[in-house]
């Protein structure tokens, strides 16, 4: 009977898990694109205002920022939440476009984004500086092995069934990558029951056709009253990591597959920031000839991102030499000094920067 019936879950599932249907408003020949990639995001906004707008910006470069480190917690980490304020400064473009959706009671809806797209050389100096961790470009695309039990018996994901798995998928996008899915032909379906069971070398050898040698096993079945996913994330046949997300949400169950392998991907693959580690670091500073130039100095240091503390160590003339306590290291520091610093220098050691 299940055969007979093919695959009339998926729809059921899909309705499940999709509360809100979206469609993009058609768009005119010169109409730019949304956001494609690591550098550009979309955010919902209110209107079209600059305030709005800045706001806007902020939230779509920590999105960025996310995506490009790896770390979903980006932009709570130090020294970043001033530049999110400064977020206009690294835009290179961007633009609106209005969404028309249907509510969960089929009243029509509508959504205005904003679609951002920065600067990649301004956003990687801004990593460096900060000191964030990198996730190096190109990134794989793992493949995923799921099956859901939505109380009828698992059934494997395949091309074929993609809706069904639009959460997991969109959720990789989000975090800065992609994730494919089997083909789904009959001998992949019959590996329902090693996924179940967690089988990694059955499905690592079902998937040795796919590239890269990655695969997401999860299984997604109906707990009390939450929905329940277990995952596990396989590189070149070794467990790198196993998890298990749990909510009474679908979506939100089966999104967390895609986190938990971004963290796993990060962990394993990214690369530390070049500007050096944190600490306090002697810096020179000339042309302090009054106090009004000692005030232009405090104003721009307490201005940088990096700078976490200003210590005084001895002044001569129109000399003053200080400890800067840093969030990276020294070239991080002149990396954010930027074109309209009334800093100029930075050479020697320890360096001297003259006040303009």
């Amino acid at each position: 009977m299940r055969r007979k019936h093919g695959f009339a879950w998926v729809a059921a599932l899909a309705l499940l898990l999709v509360s809100t249907a979206w469609a993009q408003s058609p768009r005119t020949e010169g109409d730019r694109a949304g956001a494609q990639g690591v550098y550009d995001a979309e955010v919902t906004v209110n209107g079209q205002g600059e305030s709005e707008r800045n706001n806007a910006f902020a939230r779509a470069l920590g999105t960025v920022l996310a995506k490009l480190s790896g770390d979903r917690s980006a932009a709570g980490r130090p020294g970043v939440g001033a530049e999110l304020r400064n977020a206009k400064n690294y835009v290179a473009s961007y633009d609106y476009r209005q969404d028309q959706g249907t509510s969960p009671n089929g009243a029509p809806t509508f959504r205005s984004t904003l679609v951002v797209r920065f600067t990649p050389s301004e956003v990687d100096s801004l990593i460096n500086a900060l000191g964030l961790p990198i996730w190096p470009q190109p990134r794989p695309k793992p493949v995923v092995w799921m099956a859901i039990d939505d109380g009828s018996g698992p059934r494997l994901v395949g091309l074929n069934q993609t809706n069904a798995a639009k959460p997991l998928l969109n959720r990789a996008v989000e975090r800065g990558y992609k994730l494919g899915l089997p083909t789904g032909n009959a001998a992949e379906q019959a590996l329902v029951g090693a996924i179940w069971r967690q089988d990694t070398a059955a499905v690592a050898r079902a998937s040795a056709k796919y590239s890269p040698p990655m695969q997401l096993l999860g299984k997604l079945y109906r707990g009390k009253d939450v929905w329940v996913a277990d995952w596990v994330f396989v590189d070149k046949g070794k467990v790198l990591s196993k998890w298990t997300s749990k909510n009474a949400d679908a979506r939100a169950a089966m999104a967390a597959g895609a986190d938990g392998t971004a963290e796993a991907l990060m962990k394993r693959y990214g690369k530390r920031g070049s500007s050096g580690p944190a600490g306090t670091y002697r810096v020179v500073f000339t042309g302090i000839d009054s106090s009004d130039d000692y005030l232009r100095l405090s104003a721009a240091l307490q201005g940088m991102s990096v700078v976490r503390r200003i210590t005084p160590v001895r002044a001569s003339g129109s000399t003053l030499e200080v400890d800067l306590e840093l969030l990276t290291g020294l070239s991080g520091f002149k990396r954010t000094l930027g074109g309209d610093s009334p800093l100029q220098g930075g050479e020697g050691e320890p360096p001297v920067y003259h006040l303009k």
